[in-house]
């Protein structure tokens, strides 16, 4: 096999170096999180939440890329804690609305030491990581949208 038909090596796949970036984050985050009792999938549910509160569970879903399936145990163990209510909606019983309880509104405040906390970790500046963010969002947008195609090699 020569080098043009061999695979590429691990370190130069963009999905591995996404990856390892996102678990690098995760673990980094995890400490402060697991002081404040909840998760990271908890956390973006909550920060759903904080951009604009009393959400449908299938709402919250579709925001987050994940099954309604999975978002319900999410929540669940969320109002446990006591950061979100749950009540079932007064149009249609069948879905159930999420809001934020006081305790839910007072991490928002503290969830920026989580942002503070990466710039310091990568030592790149806020407008680089805002340029890396929005490079990651377009890439994802972009993939997502292919459909059919997401098999096809890069370039054709």
């Amino acid at each position: 096999m020569t080098r043009a038909n061999s695979p590429l090596p691990l370190d130069d796949h963009l999905c591995f170096a996404l990856y390892g970036a996102s678990m690098a984050i995760g673990r980094l985050y995890k400490p402060i999180l697991d002081e404040w009792g909840i998760t990271y999938p908890q956390y973006l549910t909550l920060s759903v939440l904080w951009e604009a509160d009393g959400q449908r569970v299938g709402d919250l879903a579709a925001r987050l890329d994940l099954e309604p399936s999975t978002m319900t145990p999410l929540v669940t163990r969320l109002a446990t804690a006591g950061f979100v209510t749950r009540e079932r909606d007064t149009v249609d019983a069948r879905q159930v609305i999420v809001r934020l309880t006081e305790a839910g509104r007072d991490l928002a405040d503290r969830s920026r030491c989580l942002g503070e906390a990466l710039v310091a970790a990568a030592g790149l500046s806020l407008d680089r990581l805002r340029e890396m963010t929005a490079d990651a969002r377009q890439l994802r947008d972009a993939v997502a949208g292919r459909g059919t195609d997401a098999a096809a090699p890069v370039g054709d």
